[in-house]
């Protein structure tokens, strides 16, 4: 049932939209929600920011990585370097991004415009999904005045299931992108860098799921929050 209710809330927003670009967002998703996920295009994305909070903080650099039929197609990962209102500031120390860095980055405006074209038709992956899409929602906001409701499969969100039918309590920074990823036996990879953020929480993912599913198929509905 759950499906359906996300097809059909995607439906009424695409009709209501008043944006065409957002609109056509809506109605590239409409018929992938009730496909077998394996079916599904998913596009594992990661942010980098200056700091925690959507409505003061800014977006520094985007990282994509598209999941086709299972696969991660590394070979058409991005990165994309965004200009900000000032200036990085000690954040740099967290992420490694330096204002010299952004000279020649795209404006926020731009950044939408691109994340919009790139994950159209897919459905996102991220690791801690709700932090990363409250950061691109305020930013629609402020570039469309209209918000967007992304659909992101979490696999923070996912662990943290999985890991409760196992424990009464999750000790903290069990739930980190590097501490999932040891448990499946993953590589580690060095962190804060968008697209190797993507690249770790798409094969998270892929993992997660063999994990999961064995031989059986998913549907969307069984990894959405």
């Amino acid at each position: 049932m759950r499906h359906f209710y996300l097809k059909t809330r995607l439906q009424i927003k695409a009709a209501l939209c008043k944006q065409e670009e957002i609109a056509e967002y809506y109605q590239a998703l409409i018929p992938l929600i009730t496909k077998p996920l394996a079916d599904i295009p998913l596009m594992a994305f990661d942010l980098e920011m200056t700091g925690l909070d959507s409505q003061f903080d800014q977006i520094l650099s985007i990282g994509l990585i598209p999941i086709t039929a299972g696969v991660l197609e590394v070979a058409k990962a991005k990165h994309l370097l965004v200009k900000i209102v000032g200036s990085v500031g000690n954040s740099a120390t967290i992420h490694g991004i330096v204002d010299q860095q952004l000279a020649q980055a795209v404006s926020a405006k731009q950044a939408m415009d691109w994340f919009l074209t790139q994950t159209k038709g897919h459905v996102l992956v991220a690791h801690h999904a709700p932090l990363d899409l409250c950061f691109l929602k305020a930013e629609m906001i402020r570039s469309y005045h209209q918000s967007l409701a992304f659909v992101a499969i979490d696999t923070m969100a996912i662990e943290r299931k999985r890991l409760l039918r196992k424990h009464d309590v999750i000790k903290e920074g069990t739930l980190r992108l590097d501490a999932c990823r040891q448990r499946y036996n993953l590589p580690v990879y060095a962190g804060h860098n968008a697209s190797v953020d993507a690249l770790a929480c798409g094969e998270l993912l892929l993992a997660q799921m063999a994990s999961i599913a064995g031989n059986e198929k998913l549907n969307l509905a069984d990894l959405l929050g």
